[in-house]
């Protein structure tokens, strides 16, 4: 299948907005890595588990709708739902915003749905474990949804040469947003005995405030983001149905179009592939910490805090040099640090948490990077006027497979009884990545989605 290349963009989407306007773009991962830091990484998963426990039978088993759950299971479950109902709903919210063009009304309504159901989760307490559940998926669908939208805000703001930067810097916002109320709550937490605080109420206060900073910093970019039209698509009067059933349409002629950018694609597979090494380590370190190295949950949740803050200047380091050596490079660099980070991990020492911070700052430096210059080189990829639609599909690249690596860990534990052969079975997704990743005409790809090749890529 041959695809036309796209009509030159206009000139509002070949120069880099105000920056006003870009802080405003910057402040909205200020807001939502919130709920990632403090809500999912930290404090829902304990406080529904032991909601649901409390809801257990005799046998430690939940009955929603009829299922049986084991109540240890239940945190699991409702997280990997979410996911599922990601993978449907995310591309078609795309198509919907590209096909309206209303991605600030878009990107207000499914962050504060995410805002309002994270506030909601205050109430989880007794045996209200269905309540806490179905908050949650609302509100992590609504999560993926808003970055979706956010993410097709970036071709529209930078300039092919400065997407790499403004991408990082968007990154380092988030982490150091995150990582500031996850301190936060974090003091609260420890000092909850002496101001008279359970600690499950210390939990849900913790969870709110998530809820309260992702709604409130959210006004930013709402204020200061603008609209801006693409002439390649767009149908700005569409309601109701005609909406949804043109999002439909519109994400099947997507679709069905990818296939003509055989480099976008070749970028998706290797970016599903390292990114799902990368999300398998940081949603299992914390269990390789405390099951293998016998680590104290303090010492996890210092190192967490570690991550965040050295994650923030690593961004921004990333986003400097990509400008000397180009995405694609400091990419790649960015897999062989991630496969020493692994293969290090192997070797780490029990009970010794100097090496395991060691392994954090580690971590913090590439991860902030490689996520951030893998957006800005996607973005480079795509056709204008479809940002949304192909972000949708970036964003189920990430989530559709993140069962591979948990898999793929699973499994290695299960044969061999050891923790250390599990994680270090991690490398074949930076290998495979990696290889895939060398093989991406970059230029080529940029050129075919019709778009301004930049000087370094």
């Amino acid at each position: 299948m041959t695809v036309e290349p796209a009509a030159p963009a206009p000139p509002s989407f070949t120069r880099t907005a105000p920056r006003g306007e870009l802080r405003g773009w910057y402040f909205y991962d200020w807001a939502c890595s919130a709920f990632n830091t403090t809500v999912v990484t930290v404090f829902l998963g304990p406080l529904l588990t032991d909601v649901t426990e409390v809801a257990a039978d005799p046998e430690g088993f939940v009955h929603p709708f009829g299922i049986a759950v084991r109540a240890e299971a239940f945190f699991p479950s409702v997280v990997s739902l979410s996911v599922v109902l990601q993978v449907l709903v995310l591309p078609l919210v795309g198509g919907i915003a590209d096909r309206t063009q209303r991605k600030k009304p878009m990107l207000a309504l499914f962050a504060y749905v995410g805002a309002f159901a994270t506030m909601g989760l205050y109430f989880l307490d007794g045996e209200r474990y269905l309540l806490g559940g179905g908050l949650f998926v609302l509100a992590n669908i609504a999560f993926g949804a808003a970055l979706v939208v956010y993410n097709a805000f970036l071709p529209e703001l930078a300039a092919p040469d400065d997407r790499d930067g403004i991408s990082a810097r968007g990154w380092a916002f988030g982490y150091l947003g995150g990582g500031l109320l996850l301190a936060l709550n974090l003091v609260l937490y420890a000092s909850r005995d002496a101001i008279g605080v359970s600690e499950g109420d210390a939990a849900r206060i913790s969870i709110l405030s998530a809820g309260v900073w992702w709604a409130l910093f959210t006004l930013v970019p709402l204020k200061r983001l603008r609209t801006r039209r693409s002439s390649t698509s767009g149908e700005p009067n569409l309601q109701g149905v005609r909406v949804v059933s043109g999002g439909f349409r519109q994400l099947a002629g997507t679709l069905r179009e990818i296939r003509g950018f055989p480099q976008t694609l070749l970028f998706l597979a290797a970016y599903l592939l390292f990114n799902d090494g990368i999300q398998t380590v940081i949603a299992l370190s914390a269990t390789y910490g405390t099951e293998e190295l016998g680590l104290a949950q303090q010492t996890l949740i210092i190192a967490i805090l570690v991550v965040q803050f050295v994650a923030f200047g690593g961004a921004l380091l990333f986003g400097r040099l990509a400008l000397r050596f180009g995405a694609k490079r400091l990419i790649l660099a960015s897999i062989v640090v991630w496969t020493v980070v692994v293969t290090a991990a192997y070797f780490l020492p029990e009970r010794r948490a100097l090496p395991f911070f060691a392994l954090a700052i580690g971590i913090g430096l590439v991860l902030g990077g490689s996520q951030a210059l893998s957006r800005s080189l996607f973005s480079q990829m795509i056709p204008r006027g479809k940002e949304a639609e192909y972000f949708g599909l970036y964003e189920i690249s990430e989530r559709g497979t993140s069962w591979l690596g948990t898999a793929l860990f699973a499994l290695a534990l299960q044969v061999t009884g050891s923790y250390r052969v599990a994680i270090i079975s991690l490398v074949v997704f930076f290998v495979l990545g990696f290889a895939v990743l060398s093989r991406v005409d970059v230029r080529r790809a940029i050129s075919e989605a019709g778009n301004v090749v930049p000087a370094r890529v």
